[in-house]
């Protein structure tokens, strides 16, 4: 049965699902597909169910520590690991039936689940319905890549979806690959109790970083007995019994690592396999993500892709962004394009870091002379009194013109102090500008305009 439609969104994740309410509300008949559960990866895999077990995991981790704060607790720290995932678990499913509500509110759209493949730039089949619309928006995530290391598939190993359905913790778990999602559960792991090693191929941890941040990161979780690996060139997997052997071939330690359970972490990968794009003409790069303009239109007019998928972010924050980049450019006529958004991300390692902008390499390379302006955690007196003194914080700026450039905070609250200097900087704010700025004691924040104020050329 063909049912035509002035708009077909497939994927229900965090730009689909608020597009759908946006196009409805403008009168628009919307058939919004998705193939398995609401919400994409952040309600489902990602930032719901990994920040719920980060909680317990801190809670935890506060626990063990509680006699550095005068309190007393009788008894072993025990963990409960059930209700960790049961929490976590619940939280996402209250996530997905909030959703669905929402959804069944909007009057003039209709949700499909299964499948969907184009048959054509402007039809599109989800098992017996073959959907029309002059507007087709894509908005179908993406999923933790499986690299062609020798031996992976000889092993059985986790991934960051398949390790939220762990019944017990580890013994052991083998982290491959030092970024975000690899450093978060190993740290969670770790507090949970199990044994952890991070094994990375290049030099450093989160190498997209300046080197003090990356350095400061791997110091905080070696405090914590988890052993990071770095320049494992030679990364390959063999049975060992009931375990995994994992070759690193560092230049130093032990040539490879036994351990009970193995996260593979090493990057992401889109849902764009199984679409028909070529059916309809959509052009992807040799990577998968579908190609967009600086508007997030493809290669085929009256098709859009949104989200993980066009390979333009990888947050729920810049998914959503994208949704109000189409939106307000298709309804209310306006211009706004990807490249006017600031990068901003978080790590949520405990402490986090919140990171706006360019950092001093990347500055730097960039050709601006800059100034940096630097304070270690151990002279914030908020974090001083919370007893959180790991990280540092830190703000680049141009030199000739005291723009600022990029801010990294590493410590408690860092996520969410960062936002002072990433606002500051979509209004093209200068160092003088947040020097002068008063802010409030004591917190975390209230330090960006000494930092800002006490800046040297770098």
């Amino acid at each position: 049965m063909t049912r035509r439609f002035d708009a077909i969104i497939l994927g229900a994740g965090q730009a689909g699902t608020p597009l759908a309410g946006r196009l409805s509300e403008a009168g628009m008949t919307v058939a919004l597909v998705e193939r398995r559960l609401l919400g994409g990866t952040c309600v489902n895999t990602g930032c719901k169910p990994t920040k719920t077990w980060v909680a317990s995991a801190y809670a935890a981790h506060m626990a063990r520590r509680a006699a550095d704060f005068g309190v007393t607790i009788n008894g072993e720290i025990g963990i409960d690991f059930a209700k960790v995932r049961a929490r976590a678990d619940q939280i996402a499913a209250d996530s997905r039936a909030s959703l669905r509500r929402w959804i069944d509110t909007m009057a003039n759209c209709t949700l499909f689940f299964g499948h969907a493949r184009f048959e054509s730039p402007q039809r599109v089949r989800v098992g017996d319905d073959l959907l029309e619309a002059e507007r087709i928006f894509l908005n179908v995530g993406g999923r933790a890549l499986v690299p062609d290391m020798p031996g992976v598939a000889d092993v059985p190993f986790l991934t960051n979806s398949t390790i939220l359905k762990l019944d017990a913790v580890p013994r052991h778990l083998v982290v491959v690959g030092g970024s975000y999602i690899g450093l978060e559960f190993g740290q969670m792991f770790r507090r949970f109790g199990a044994e952890v090693t991070i094994v990375e191929k290049g030099p450093k941890l989160i190498g997209r970083e300046d080197p003090e941040i990356s350095d400061a990161v791997r110091d905080i979780l070696e405090r914590e007995g988890i052993v990071v690996r770095t320049e494992a060139e030679c990364i390959r997997f063999e049975r060992a019994g009931e375990e995994v052997r994992i070759g690193v071939d560092c230049q130093e330690g032990s040539p490879d690592v036994l351990g009970s359970h193995v996260l593979l972490a090493v990057g992401r990968q889109p849902n764009t396999d199984d679409l028909g794009l070529a059916a309809a003409g959509v052009e992807t790069d040799e990577r998968g993500y579908v190609k967009v303009d600086d508007r997030l239109s493809t290669s085929v007019p009256g098709v859009w892709a949104l989200g993980d998928c066009n390979g333009r972010g990888a947050f729920t924050h810049t998914a959503y962004n994208d949704f109000e980049i189409v939106a307000d450019n298709l309804l209310d006529g306006a211009d706004r394009k990807v490249t006017d958004r600031i990068p901003a991300y978080a790590l949520y390692i405990d402490p986090p870091l919140g990171r706006v902008g360019m950092g001093e390499v990347e500055a730097k390379k960039a050709g601006h002379a800059i100034q940096v302006g630097h304070r270690p955690m151990t002279r914030v007196g908020r974090a001083v009194e919370k007893d959180e003194t790991l990280g540092f914080m830190k703000l680049v700026t141009d030199a000739d013109t005291g723009r600022i450039l990029g801010g990294a905070i590493l410590g408690t609250s860092g996520d969410e102090a960062i936002h002072g200097v990433l606002d500051l900087m979509v209004k093209d704010g200068t160092a003088s500008d947040l020097a002068h700025a008063v802010h409030i004691h004591p917190t975390v924040s209230e330090l960006l305009p000494t930092i800002a104020g006490e800046r040297k050329p770098a």
